[in-house]
């Protein structure tokens, strides 16, 4: 099967698709791990900035290895003393 594509799209696109689709499949992974995390946790602030904002994964492997840990360190804080 040779797939060919259309000649109305400009040179770069031909040259370029398979770069396009590896970054649009890394993105599409990073972003669905972040979501259902923010979703899980109730971050809805979050959620929303990473539904909207299209940051090619980086926004999304912050928010996972870095933001939602530190909230998972408030929660887990010990409680004062005497309780």
């Amino acid at each position: 099967m040779n797939y060919t594509v259309p000649s109305y799209l400009p040179a770069t696109f031909t040259a370029y698709w398979p770069l396009l689709v590896l970054v649009l499949l890394w993105s599409l992974v990073w972003k669905g791990l972040a979501l259902w995390k923010a979703a899980r946790k109730e971050d809805k602030w979050w959620f929303v900035f990473l539904l909207i904002i299209n940051t090619m994964g980086i926004a999304e492997i912050l928010y996972l290895y870095v933001f939602s840990k530190r909230s998972l360190l408030k929660d887990r804080a010990p409680a004062g003393k005497g309780e």
